[in-house]
């Protein structure tokens, strides 16, 4: 129930030690290195005392500020209205109807979770400059976060939602964590990894005795070998890297349908998340393949919903993903089970190919991203030093064969069909995407035809819905059979703009 009669209540008063606790922290790393430079020109002891002094000038500041947010903060939840008020100064009102609320999220860093709090954060999935469309409760304890999610997402059971279970749809298997390593993420990290050595060495003075390390290591060692090692440790560390995290992103990981048709999703070894997806707002789902995980038979599910607005206060990036890379099978199955279906409409869908002009473009654009810089190489090469007209060759040589299998398997990936209430686009290869979208949740068709599409016979149709990324495009088709396609996933949308004999 709401606070009687409306009451405004305060954020737990325990975000004040955690604020201190957190300055504390800064204050020791950035005091250690500031100690040993002062130690240099003084004494020990009044290098200690100055760097202690400012310590506690940086943690008291800074807790007394957060004291005077915490002691001037309040909200309430009233039967009509969700309200936060703060600010000494410059006071910040915000309200949102309750009818509006569509997410009530709910995080905790280590420090929150140790303390028992977490940060709720209060959305009506719109757009709106500012953060007008959320209010964020910084923070509030475990089982006060817990009541507000309860309270404000709690809607009638439907005849139709109560025909199904609720309760897990997916649970942890640790197994799923031999995708981590064949991600994307994985070079990334390795790549980054090799920088900050390079960037943390620079800061102490030590770049040059590294580079010099590193060459003694490989002092008769031909270059090409020398590239292979420090790639192939550069990459251990990306794995090493994707593994932890994937640990910590979803580790504890539990996919859920709650009383009232509410999706929720809770993950994280150290910073746990809850996220809430309420089914009145699903519009289909995204079967995800990128293609280190594709080569191992694996996918994840992204739901395409409304209200799942991503701005400057949202940190996180991957809000949509109600499950991560699992066998391709076990991904159909939560599909489906999330959609309330029998079947998952990215496996049962019968997908219409696109005709051969769509892999010539393909083709030509592969080679195209891969030829012209090798050009450009070489071109310099002729004018500077050929060393360059060697690498132009190497890059052609390799970058052909892997453009051409791309540009192959993007046109194999082309299609597009109807299954049941759904329509079915896939496309990329990359990144592939089946999407699985409701036809009642297209709102309009955009057909695109570029000078060599007409030329080709092709057209791109893209659905627009309110949901997800906005609109999901059928690519390449042939223009007839997608315009029939578009037609026929929704009835009456399209034929007013038809051209008519």
């Amino acid at each position: 129930m709401s606070a009687p009669g409306g009451d405004w209540r305060r954020l737990d008063g325990r975000t004040v030690l955690v604020t201190a606790m957190v300055l504390a922290g800064f204050a020791f790393g950035a005091g250690l290195p500031v100690l040993l430079g002062l130690a240099g020109g003084m004494p020990l002891g009044k290098a200690l005392g100055w760097v202690l002094a400012g310590a506690a000038l940086l943690v008291g500041a800074g807790t007394g500020a957060d004291l005077v947010r915490w002691q001037r903060t309040r909200y309430r939840i009233g039967s009509e209205r969700a309200e936060l008020h703060t600010g000494l100064v410059l006071v910040k009102r915000r309200s949102l109807a309750r009818e509006r609320i569509r997410s009530v999220d709910l995080t905790a860093n280590v420090l929150l979770r140790v303390l028992g709090l977490v940060k709720v954060r209060i959305g009506t999935g719109e757009h709106a400059a500012g953060g007008e469309s959320t209010l964020e409760l910084d923070a509030v304890s475990r089982a006060e976060g817990e009541r507000l999610r309860l309270e404000l997402l709690a809607r009638t059971t439907s005849r139709e939602a109560a025909a199904h279970p609720d309760g897990a749809l997916a649970v942890l298997d640790p197994a799923w964590i031999r995708y981590a390593p064949v991600s994307f993420v994985a070079p990334l990290l390795g790549g980054a990894a090799a920088g900050a050595v390079m960037q943390v060495s620079e800061w102490f003075g030590a770049q040059a005795e590294v580079i010099e390390w590193v060459g003694d290591r490989f002092r008769d060692t031909p270059l090409v070998w020398i590239i292979v090692t420090l790639a192939a440790a550069a990459l251990v560390a990306g794995v090493v890297g994707a593994v932890g995290l994937w640990i910590e992103m979803w580790w504890n990981y539990r996919l859920e349908r709650e009383p009232g048709g509410t999706l929720r999703v809770r993950r994280g070894l150290f910073t746990s998340r809850s996220i809430s997806i309420e089914e009145r707002r699903l519009r289909g789902v995204d079967l995800v393949e990128p293609l280190g995980v594709r080569l191992f038979g694996a996918a994840r599910v992204d739901a395409v919903a409304t209200g799942l607005v991503k701005d400057q206060q949202d940190k996180h990036a991957d809000i949509n993903v109600l499950l991560p890379a699992v066998p391709r099978a076990l991904a159909d199955e939560v599909a489906a089970q999330v959609l309330r279906e029998s079947a998952s409409p990215t496996r049962e869908a019968v997908l219409t190919p696109h005709p051969r002009a769509a892999r010539g473009r393909r083709l030509r654009w592969a080679l195209g991203a891969v030829l012209l810089p090798s050009a450009l190489l070489a071109l310099l090469g002729a004018l500077l030093t050929p060393v360059l007209l060697w690498i132009a060759a190497a890059c052609a040589a390799v970058g052909v064969p892997v453009a051409v299998l791309l540009a192959l398997d993007a046109y194999r990936a082309l299609g597009h069909g109807i299954a049941g209430d759904y329509l079915v686009t896939r496309s990329g290869t990359v990144r592939r995407s089946t999407v699985a979208l409701q036809r009642t949740g297209v709102i309009g068709w955009t057909a695109r035809r570029s000078l060599f599409q007409r030329r080709a016979g092709l057209i791109t149709l893209t659905a627009t819905t309110a949901a997800g990324a906005g609109g999901y495009g059928v690519h390449d088709a042939a223009e007839g059979e997608g315009l029939t396609f578009a037609s026929e996933a929704v009835p009456g949308l399209l034929e007013p703009f038809l051209e008519r004999d």
